[in-house]
Order: structure tokens, then C-alpha cells, then sequence
């Protein structure tokens, strides 16, 4: 059985109505990172998108003002690291501002381009920057696949109604 939309409850477009539909929209997790002139920078990301196979291709957001734009704003390629349920601490981290993200107990090496690769992910990727594209308040970072690992072990980190959670079976 199908609810009807009441649409009297419709709201005008804003930046809370947005909000508060992708509240209600379940996400995978991932900490996007870059190598930047201050050092590693990295954030995390809801918004990771596969966009294509050939060539193996996809694309994130990030807003203009987060502190990380400048590192991503310059950089030629970036990690993306997809994370398991058990790296919830690691997610808060990497989404908090002001945060210490690559200190401990953030456990990571340099990877290939010299982009910062987190350790005990799910999967991990190396991509390089083929455009950033404006988008509001925010920029669209097309990336295409150098390399990667898929093969972490656990089940994925979501993000649901503000907070961090796991697949329910």
C-alpha cells in the first residue's frame, strides 16, 4: 500500500528542507584526503558517487568554505577511502572542525602521488582531479581511478538521521 503525498504539509525550497530530506536518505561513509601545502587534509564524505566505468570514474562534494577546500582546491589527485562500521570514531573525526584528523589514533601511510591512505578501510582508492565543477556553495570534484584496494574486511559505515550507523539485517 502506497501513502498519497499530502502535499498542504509541501514546503518551499531552503537550505532545511534539503537538510531535512537527505536526513531521511542513508549514505555510505567515506574520508576523502589530499596531500596540501600544510600537510595531509582530508574530510569526511556522504556524497560519493560512482559516475563511470570506462573510464573508471566518480565524484564528491565539498564545500567552499571547509577547511579542507584549499588542500582539494590544488590538489592532482586524492584517496578515497570508504569505511566500515568499526571506524565510526574515525568518520567524527574527519567531519569535526578543528580536529587533529591524521594525529592518533588515525593510523595512515603515504600512498601513490603522495596522497595520505588510511589505514583498515573497507576499500581504498587513488584518483586523480579531472574537474571541480561549481555547484552552489559547493564544488563537484570529478575524479578518474589510478588504483585501489577493495578487499578490507567488515560491512560499511552509513550515515542516517544525523548519525552514524550500521546495516541491520
Amino acid at each position: 500500500m502506497t501513502a498519497t503525498p499530502d502535499l498542504r504539509t509541501a514546503q518551499l525550497a531552503s537550505p532545511d528542507l534539503l537538510r531535512s530530506v537527505f536526513r531521511r536518505h542513508a549514505a555510505g561513509v567515506a574520508v576523502i584526503t589530499a596531500s596540501g601545502a600544510g600537510g595531509p587534509a582530508g574530510f569526511t564524505a556522504t556524497s560519493l558517487t560512482s559516475v563511470s566505468a570506462e573510464p573508471p570514474m566518480l565524484s564528491f562534494g565539498i564545500g567552499t568554505g571547509a577547511s579542507s577546500w584549499p588542500a582539494i582546491s590544488r590538489a592532482e589527485h586524492v584517496g578515497v577511502h570508504l569505511l566500515g562500521e568499526h571506524q565510526r570514531d574515525l568518520a567524527a573525526t574527519f567531519a569535526r572542525s578543528g580536529a587533529d584528523r591524521f594525529g592518533a589514533p588515525t593510523v595512515w601511510r603515504e600512498g601513490p602521488h603522495g596522497v595520505p591512505v588510511l589505514d583498515d578501510v573497507l576499500a581504498w582508492l587513488v584518483c586523480r582531479v579531472v574537474a571541480r565543477v561549481p555547484a552552489g556553495d559547493h564544488r563537484i570534484v570529478l575524479a578518474e581511478v589510478v588504483l585501489g584496494d577493495p578487499a578490507g574486511a567488515g560491512r560499511p559505515l552509513l550515515y542516517h538521521q544525523g548519525r552514524f550507523t550500521a546495516l541491520r539485517d
